[in-house]
């Protein structure tokens, strides 16, 4: 392979972990909560989107729950549309191929760029997951769980680099459940059920869980865009693999650089 072949394929393998596709919520993207048989609350919690669920009728805790800013939709038409959305934004999540299989590792630690990102089975974060958006405002993240999601408690979510408007996704194959005081970001598509325990939170993202309930505990749940919260700056450092291409594409720029100047001086060269 010469070197405008290798650096071109180097800037291909890198982009590609950018190939994310944005996910349609469709009217489910108005939710905080969105739930199937029951929502349940604990506590002073405060959603600024709409809460709802369909089929079932039982949403309890609210007060001391607070609808701050959308409506509360008990098994009526809006929210029986909202969950076939949720459906259809379900399918389109998990639909996404290639990316990264990080299938045994936790996420605590990691600092991951944009991307397709996927566990077999279960994921656990446990600490601070940093997601570099690379400056980008429409940069896209999107989670695969074949089973459960589950964080420790104090644990994070944090971006660097900027930070989506609306572009992290958890598709989540059976529950979802956020430890206690944990700050986690992005909108969470649950199979089953979801569960915030005492003090979780999150920003830019929603609750919203297709067959099973979701239940509550003085949480605060934001839709509104991400924000950085470790600088703007970066600080973020690439992740292996990244790195790795990153290396690739350097040699090709390296090789290229060499083969240029051997023709320069060839070219300059008194000719016989």
């Amino acid at each position: 392979m010469n070197c405008i072949s290798l650096l071109a394929f180097s800037f291909w393998a890198v982009s590609a972990y950018g190939s994310a596709n944005s996910v349609n919520l469709g009217t489910a993207g108005t939710f905080a909560v969105l739930a199937g048989p029951t929502v349940t609350d604990t506590g002073a919690t405060t959603l600024p989107g709409d809460l709802g669920l369909w089929p079932g009728t039982e949403i309890t805790g609210f007060p001391p729950g607070f609808v701050s800013g959308g409506t509360t939709h008990a098994s009526d038409a809006v929210a029986k549309q909202a969950q076939s959305d949720l459906t259809l934004a379900y399918i389109a999540a998990a639909g996404q191929q290639g990316g990264i299989n990080l299938t045994g590792q936790d996420l605590g630690g990691l600092t991951l760029t944009l991307g397709v990102y996927h566990f077999d089975s279960s994921a656990q974060l446990t600490g601070i997951l940093t997601l570099n958006a690379l400056g980008d405002p429409n940069s896209i993240f999107v989670f695969q769980m074949g089973s459960t999601l589950t964080t420790a408690s104090g644990s994070s979510v944090v971006f660097t680099n900027g930070g989506p408007l609306d572009g992290l996704y958890w598709q989540v194959g059976s529950s979802a459940t956020l430890g206690t005081t944990t700050a986690f970001a992005g909108n969470i598509l649950a199979l089953t059920s979801i569960t915030l325990n005492t003090g979780a939170s999150i920003t830019c993202g929603s609750a919203l869980a297709r067959n099973g309930a979701v239940a509550l505990d003085t949480n605060s749940i934001d839709t509104s865009g991400c924000q950085t919260t470790t600088g703007g700056g970066g600080g973020a450092v690439p992740e292996p693999q990244t790195a790795a291409l990153f290396g690739v594409g350097l040699l090709g720029l390296i090789g290229l650089g060499r083969k240029w100047r051997k023709q320069t001086a060839q070219d300059l060269s008194p000719r016989k």
